[in-house]
């Protein structure tokens, strides 16, 4: 009776904490996903003054919209193309731990806006959070592989054969309008975070503690 009633209790405990956790993945990606629709409004209120902040190529100045450029964009339809993604994959990417999540974002955030600003053409300017959509679908990819679970892996198959061919195409650089080198160094970010960031021995992830004129390009 009482080595059952332990077995029933931890069940009811692993059961509560999985509850938490998705709440908490669900929470802090819808989060993130109505700051983008939120920064558009500001944006549109303002006469596009938030467009600014976007990623001029190669001037040192511009280094500060690194961070900034990855949740702003062109219009509401530009936002409305990275929502449905982001919800996918942040909420899959969360499930693991929202401290992980938040890291790996600021990984890919950082590691793909300064790929941007070193390659993208000269007289552009580059916004939007397909280069973090790219970079969590590389991640989720990756994850199991790192961290060798094989429920990730699975996840990572599942994610790949459903969107694998809109990030071929989203890498092409054949494409007009759109930032293919965001998009490439976003999924390049992703996996890398996914190494970087993974599980150590013991189940603890690397995760640390708590231009005018420009052409626009998504």
């Amino acid at each position: 009776m009482g080595g059952a009633g332990g077995l029933d209790g931890g069940a009811v405990t692993a059961g509560r904490h999985g509850r938490t956790r998705v709440k908490a993945a669900a929470g802090l990606v819808a989060g993130l996903v109505a700051l983008l629709w939120v920064l558009e409004g500001v944006d549109v209120l303002t006469g596009h003054a938030l467009d600014a902040y976007g990623v001029s190529p190669r001037e040192v100045a511009e280094l500060r919209d690194v961070v900034p450029s990855a949740f702003l964009h062109f219009g509401f339809d530009h936002v409305a193309a990275n929502s449905g993604p982001l919800l996918v994959f942040g909420f899959l990417a969360a499930l693991r731990g929202v401290r992980r999540f938040l890291a790996v974002v600021a990984f890919v955030v950082v590691v793909d806006g300064l790929g941007v600003w070193l390659v993208s053409p000269a007289y552009t300017n580059t916004a939007g959070a397909s280069g973090l959509v790219f970079g969590l679908f590389g991640y989720l990819v990756a994850r199991g592989f790192a961290d060798r679970r094989a429920l990730d892996v699975l996840v990572g198959l599942v994610v790949a054969a459903s969107w694998g061919s809109t990030v071929l195409l989203g890498i092409s650089p054949a494409q007009s309008g759109v930032s293919w080198q965001g998009h490439l160094f976003g999924l390049v970010a992703g996996v890398a975070a996914a190494f970087v960031l993974r599980r150590r021995p013991g189940g603890r992830s690397g995760a640390p503690p708590y231009g005018g004129g420009a052409v626009p390009v998504r």
